[in-house]
This record gives C-alpha cells, structure tokens and sequence, in this order.
C-alpha cells in the first residue's frame, strides 16, 4: 500500500465523521426556529466585526498621522497635475479654437484662463514648494494668455480676407462662368474645351481653399495653388477664342477677378504662415516654460510623498500582523458555527427546491420531504403540499375542460352545416319563387295563342266545308285569308313574346344554378334579372325604376350578381313597404374606373340603429313570425364580398328609406376572397 491510498483510507472515514457530527448538529438546530439561526450567524458576524474594529482602532492613531501627511503631499502633487493638466487643456483649446473657430471654444477658453490664474493666485502661499515657482508660472500663463491675444487679431485678420478676397471673388467667378456658357451658341464652340478645364479647376481651388483654410494642410495648399495657376493661364486663351463681344468682355472680367483671387490667396497663405509662428513660439513655447517649472516642483513634493509613504506602510503592516493573528483564530470558531447552521437550512431548501421542480414538471406522485418538521421551513414544506394537492386538482379540471371544449367545437360545426342547410333553403327558395313568377307571365301569351290557334281550327273546318260543298265565293276567300293573317300574326306575335320570356328565364335559372364565370353586359343582365320579377310588383303599389347604362362589361358572375339584385329586390318588398305601402324602389349603376357602382335605393321606412348594426347578421330579422328567415341579406353580403371581390355598404335612418351601395370590381377575383366583417 503506498503513501496516497494510505491517507485515502484515513481521511476518508474521518470526512464520514465528520459529516455525521454536522448533520446530527444540524438535526438538533432545527428544533431552532430559522430566524433564530440567522440570528445568530448575524451577531457572530458583528462580534467579528467588532473584534477587527477594535484591532484597527489600535493603530489609528499612527496611521492617522502618516496618512495625514501623504494627504499633504498628495494634495501639493493633485494642485500642481492640476496647474499644468489646466495649461495643457488650454493649449488644446487654443489649437482647436484656430482650427475651427467658434465661441463655445472661445468662452471655455476665458473661463479655464480665469480658472487657472485664481488657482494660482490661492494656492501660492500654501507651502514652500510653490511659493517661487507659482509666481513663475503666473507669468509664464499671462505670456501664454497675450500670445493667445495677439492670435486672435490674426485669426481676424485671416477671416477677413477669406470672406472678402476669396469667397467673394469665388463667388463672382461661379456667376462668370455661368455667362459665359450661357452666351455660348454651341457647346463645340473654340472656347469650350478652355472654358471646360477652367472650370474644372475652379472646382477643385474651391475644395482645396476650403480644406487649406479649415486644416492648413500643405497637400490643399499645394492643390489650390495649382488649380488657380491653371485658371489664370486659361483666362487669356478663353479671352481670345471668344467669338462675341460680349463674351470676350465676360472672359475679361473672369481674368480680373481671377488675379484678385489669386492675390488674396497669396495673403491668406502668408497670414496663416504667421498664425502658426505664434502658435509655434507664444502657446507651445511657453507651455513647454510652463511644464518645466511645474516639474521641478513636483519632484520636490513626491519625495516628501516617499517619506509620508514609507512611514504609512509601516505602520499599517503592524496593524495587519495584529489583525490577521487574533481575528484568524476567532474566525475559525465562527467559521465552524456557521457550517452547520447554514447546513440545517440550505439542505431542506435543496430537498424543498427539488419538490417544487418535481411538481413544476408535473410529477405530482411524491410528496416533500419534511412534512413533521416543526421550524419555518417545515411549513414551507407543508404549503408545498398544498401546491401539489392543488396542482392535481387543477389537471383534473383541465381534463374536464378539454372533453367540454371538444363537446363544444362539436356543436359549432354541427351548427354550422345547419347554418350552410338554412343557405341553401333560401337560395332554392328565391328561385322557386322567380319559377312561379315567370309561369305566371308566361301564361298569358301563351293563353292568347291557344285562343287563337282554336279559333283558326274552327274557321278552317268551316272553309273546307264551303270548299267541299262548292259553295265557296270570293268574298268567304277573302274574308278566310284576312282572318288567317290576323290570327298567324297574334299567333307569332304571342309566342315571340313567350319565348323571350322563357329565353330569359332560362338564362337567369342557369346562370343561379352553376354560377358560372363569363363576361356580361350589367344593364342587359340586370334587364333579364328584372323582367323575372316584374310580375311580383303586380301585387303592390311599388313603382320600380332601373337607370344602369349600357356597356358596362363585366368579367365576373350572373349568377351570383342575379342572386344579389334578387334578394335586395325581395327584401325591400317585404321590410321597407309593409302593409300594402306605396313607394318608389330604384336601381341605379355607374362606372367609375376599374370598378362600378351599384345603388338599390327605396323611400320605405328605413331601419333604426338597432337593425341596421344586426341587418347582415346571419338568422337575424325582424319579421320572424312572418316567414323571415334572417338570410337575405347576410347571403347578399356573403355574395358581394366573397364570390363577386367588392363591398357593401348600408345608409339608412328611420322613415327615410334604405340605400344599398354595392362597389364591384369589373373583373371578378379568381379566387373567392377571405370572408370578412360587412361594412355598415
């Protein structure tokens, strides 16, 4: 057996042991309430608190000593990085302000100016390090501040000229320019390529001048200068390819300003020369002053710094040999106390945390453990409990739930069909009722041709009687031929007519029963849908008026479009003129781009607020007891916006009558759109 697995056979049966001993310890804590136990962690943990206190306090008074005087010295160091972090700030807001002059800049520059001299001006006294030197760097900040002073008059300067010789005469050339390609009469005349290269390196002085005057970079410096070098040498060459007097005085003036330009870009080049001499001599130079002395100072404060330091570190390993010795052996002890404490508490939260994961993923079958416990956490245990008890009866419910919600998903399709059923009912309805109507109207010619044809049977019975008995004169010829006309042209005439009738009744039975698609003229169908429906108004004093005009083609759906009109047509008879009422029902169309316009207006009594919320609602009516079925319109609405690609819209008030607005597309969409809300 060698030396590792030795050890490993003592030591781990004195671990065993020793988690026995704390898990016994912990057993017995727990007839402890838990706020007890926190408590006393709490006051162990203040004792400490106390014992290092008290050790610390022991040495206060030497590290207050040797920590006041590094303060001192840190202090002298702090004022003096700040004097000269203020100078160095100030360098650069100078340097910044003669880049881009503005005034934020300007005014942050005159209160940091103030700032420092007042710094100086209060801390000269304060010791013997800055007494000398800070008189120094006083003078060194006013040198800085009137070379600062004497930059600003040059930076005027340099302003002027920019506005006054260079952009004003830049200015002037762009609108020279600007002439003389306009008095140009082609664009291949002589001083074109002249006038193009000229203009192309006006384009680039003003880029490269800008650039120089905001950066005083030597690379746009040198750009401008060639730019307005080739301006000047093409102003001659412009001047004498002019082929008018009045471009020839136009290019004169370009070269005019052109050398004044030039000029004034040869003074902005000598003033920007001389603003960064003083740059150079008058901020940098005296700031450079300004360090030096600054850093004699400070070298002077940091040895005295040293000292203070050494003498602090001294004093504070002391203190920390003290500390760590007494508050070790007192920290062991509570580290011990503390153990099983928090063994006695977090060991049931374990076991308690892993019963509510338990219960979180539905395993509900094992209760928590600790149920008799008789401490805080104990009955932590047995509210979990009442969780799991409740997390059971809350599947059970759910179970109930999900049966009921599956019995109800039942009912509403079973209520559905019957919905769909009741649809269709109507439909059948409303096309059983155009048959009747039209077999009424057909009956009538049809009546008159019998009569006829009768009649003519007779009449030729008794013409072959004379024509057997030889008794036939010209006048019964005569009369036989006049009568047979007659009757042949009632006969044509009559069943003409009934074969119009059933022609159209035919077109609008087929057109309702297979909904084709095809394309239709609106007033022609419309006129086939009406002559079905005219021997309804028969019956009522209701006067029916059609304006839709020809021509208006559309690709969609009769049958559906037939269905539509149908319905609007029965509804108004019977909701808007009840009882036998008089009035005027109107159909009207017009065109109106890809789209046309449908209006079914009467002047019945109208609908109140109520009724016109419900009107497309399907089973809604308001003559139940009366035969109503609550579908019309909700299959007008349901034809519109689904089969036919438009919408409908209802305007109507009480006495007023009703007004149905239908907007069509002029070619149906291919596919039935989305069932949608009506609009009201």
């Amino acid at each position: 057996m060698d030396a590792a697995t030795a050890r490993r056979v003592v030591v781990r049966p004195a671990l065993r042991t020793m988690r026995g001993r704390l898990d016994a310890a912990s057993h017995l804590l727990r007839r402890i309430p838990v706020r007890w136990r926190i408590a006393t962690v709490v006051i162990l943990n203040l004792a400490f608190i106390t014992l290092l206190m008290l050790l610390i306090g022991t040495g206060a008074t030497a590290i207050r000593a040797a920590w006041g005087d590094l303060q001192e010295a840190r202090r002298i160091d702090r004022i003096l990085a700040s004097i000269e972090n203020d100078a160095g700030r100030l360098q650069t807001l100078i340097h910044r302000y003669f880049a881009l002059p503005n005034d934020v800049v300007l005014n942050e520059i005159e209160q940091r100016r103030r700032a420092l001299l007042g710094k100086l001006a209060v801390e000269r006294d304060i010791d013997f390090a800055l007494e000398n030197p800070a008189r120094s760097v006083t003078s060194v900040t006013e040198r800085f501040m009137l070379g600062f002073d004497e930059l600003r008059s040059v930076r005027e300067t340099i302003s002027s000229i920019y506005e006054n010789e260079i952009r004003r005469p830049a200015s002037e050339l762009s609108q020279l320019y600007s002439v003389v390609e306009t008095a140009m009469a082609e664009r291949s005349a002589l001083v074109g390529p002249s006038l193009g290269k000229s203009r192309e390196a006006f384009s680039i002085f003003l880029v490269a001048i800008n650039d120089y005057y905001l950066t005083q970079s030597v690379q746009a410096q040198r750009e401008a200068a060639r730019s307005i070098a080739v301006i000047q040498a093409t102003a001659p060459v412009m001047v004498d390819l002019a082929e008018t007097e009045f471009q020839r005085a136009a290019l004169q003036a370009l070269t005019d300003r052109t050398t004044a330009l030039r000029a004034g870009f040869g003074r902005m080049v000598q003033v920007l020369g001389m603003q960064n001499r003083l740059l150079q001599v008058e901020i940098d130079g005296n700031q450079a002053v300004m360090a030096t002395v600054i850093q004699e100072v400070a070298e002077r404060a940091r040895a005295r710094e040293d000292q203070a330091q050494q003498k602090l570190d001294q004093t504070l390993r002391i203190v920390f040999v003290q500390a760590v010795g007494i508050a070790g052996i007192f920290l062991a002890f509570v580290a011990v106390i503390w153990t099983v404490i928090a063994r006695s508490i977090r060991v049931p939260l374990d076991e308690l945390s892993t019963s509510m994961g338990a219960i979180a993923a539905d395993r509900l079958d094992t209760p928590p453990p600790g149920l008799d416990a008789t401490d805080d956490i104990g009955r932590m245990a047995r509210s979990v409990e009442v969780f799991r008890q409740n997390a059971i009866a809350k599947r059970m419910a759910e179970q109930d739930l999900v049966a009921a919600k599956d019995r109800a998903e039942t009912a509403l399709a079973h209520l559905r069909e019957t919905q769909q059923s009741l649809v269709e009912a109507e439909k059948l309805a409303a096309l059983g009722g155009l048959v009747a109507g039209v077999a009424h109207e057909v009956n009538n010619p049809i009546g008159i041709s019998l009569t006829v044809a009768s009649t003519l049977s007779r009449r030729i019975d008794s013409f072959a009687r004379d024509v057997e008995s030889g008794e036939l004169k010209r006048s019964k010829l005569t009369d036989f031929v006049q009568g047979s006309r007659e009757a042949a042209s009632q006969l044509s005439l009559n069943l003409q007519r009934a074969g119009e009738m059933i022609q159209a009744f035919k077109q609008v039975a087929v057109d309702r029963s297979h909904a084709d698609r095809r394309s239709f003229d609106l007033a022609e169908a419309t006129d086939q849908i009406i002559a079905s429906l005219r021997p309804t108004l028969r019956r009522v004093p209701v006067t029916l008026n059609v304006d839709v005009p020809p021509g208006i083609m559309l690709d969609s759906y009769p049958g559906p479009y037939g269905q539509v009109v149908t319905n609007l047509f029965i509804n108004a008879l019977t909701h808007a003129f009840p009882d036998g009422r008089a009035g005027t029902l109107s159909i009207l169309a017009r065109a109106e781009g890809s789209q046309v316009e449908l209006c079914v207006r009467d002047d019945g009594i109208g609908m109140s607020a109520d009724v016109k919320r419900q009107a497309f609602d399907p089973f809604f009516t308001t003559r139940r007891g009366a035969g109503g079925t609550g579908l019309g319109l909700n299959i007008v609405a349901n034809i519109v916006t689904h089969r036919l690609g438009g919408r409908i819209y209802l305007d109507t008030e009480p006495g007023q009558g009703s007004t149905f607005r239908i907007v069509l597309p002029l070619t149906a969409p291919h596919e039935p759109a989305e069932r949608g809300e009506v609009p009201a």
